[in-house]
């Protein structure tokens, strides 16, 4: 049985092993051409053949399993290569065409297993939301956890927890990136957040409505969207916007918006916009400094929001502060 809920592949391993079920990781560290999954993706498999994600969306995934097993028996891990020409696609290996390679690591002893306590670390660090990258050199057993902070690879770990793109790199170490989730915190249930919301779900953001005004905020208005009627200071204090979130007010309202951007300003979010004219961001300026907001902070809003596409309708603006949003996460 297959689960496709990939990113839980380093806890379910966990919880495997720890259940003395024995585990196996398998990720793909190298893709060419039309590969069905992208670099990181995993496969977690336990020692009675259960499977949990996906390196290949079933093309491979047998073979994977087999070599996990036996990869299990050995304690040794391995890197396995699928690829075949697009005219034999449908006969063996990969459907799509494309190629992968797959590194397959049995967890906890044997020589150059996944150690159980490195792989703790990783789900303890996942689970306090940091971000963290497990680097990991194929054929010789080297590994270590790191934040980028202090590491001689810390230039090219930060630039792929920005572009939350795990690969390989020329030395031949294989970096991990385990980024928290991404969430965007959107204050004011007016009518650009109605297409906001459903375009930074696709973009991979959980997103979360604040307006303690009911008549706007209602399920309504906003169906199977996360709302929070509080005023929006209590709202942000609960929710704690970290270096994965953007804060996004569209109230125009001061009494809602300047306690969210006060309570935005004092957190690690990666991007902070508002709505409004540039007159309106004035006084909203001369409000913030008259609260104390330094203009070092300031300096962090993007106002007016969203990237200038000449964007008229609320759905055109809202793809203009998703652009913006994409630009600030990937870009720095």
């Amino acid at each position: 049985m297959t689960d496709e809920r990939t990113e839980d592949m380093p806890e379910c391993a966990l919880d495997w092993h720890r259940a003395g079920q024995g585990a196996v990781l398998a990720t793909v560290i190298e893709t060419w051409g039309s590969a069905p999954r992208p670099v990181g993706s995993q496969l977690a498999i336990s020692g009675d053949g259960r499977m949990m994600g996906s390196v290949s969306g079933g093309c491979v995934e047998g073979a994977v399993v087999t070599e996990a097993l036996e990869a299990l028996a050995d304690g040794r891990p391995r890197v396995l290569s699928f690829g075949v020409a697009d005219e034999e696609a449908f006969a063996v290996g990969l459907a799509c065409g494309g190629r992968i390679s797959v590194l397959v690591e049995p967890v906890g002893a044997g020589p150059d297993a996944l150690p159980e306590a490195l792989l703790a670390d990783l789900v303890a660090a996942r689970a306090k939301g940091r971000a963290v990258a497990l680097l990991t050199r194929p054929g010789t057993g080297e590994r270590r956890l790191t934040t980028g902070e202090g590491d001689p690879l810390a230039g090219v770990i930060d630039a792929r927890m920005r572009a939350d793109r795990s690969g390989l790199e020329e030395d031949g170490w294989f970096i991990a990136i385990h980024n928290p989730p991404l969430r965007m915190i959107v204050v004011g249930a007016v009518h650009i957040a109605q297409p906001l919301l459903p375009m930074a779900r696709a973009c991979g953001y959980a997103p979360v409505l604040i307006d303690p005004r009911g008549a706007f905020g209602s399920a309504a208005r906003f169906p199977g969207e996360t709302i929070m009627d509080d005023w929006p200071d209590e709202a942000m204090a609960a929710l704690a916007p970290d270096a994965r979130t953007a804060v996004v007010t569209l109230t125009h309202d001061p009494k809602l918006d300047d306690p969210a951007l006060i309570a935005a300003l004092a957190s690690p979010a990666f991007y902070i916009g508002c709505l409004g004219s540039t007159r309106t961001h004035a006084k909203r300026l001369l409000r913030l400094r008259e609260a104390g907001i330094d203009d070092a902070a300031i300096a962090r809003l993007h106002a007016p929001v969203g990237l200038d596409i000449g964007a008229k309708s609320p759905a055109e603006i809202a793809v203009s502060i998703m652009a913006q949003i994409t630009q600030r996460l990937r870009q720095g």
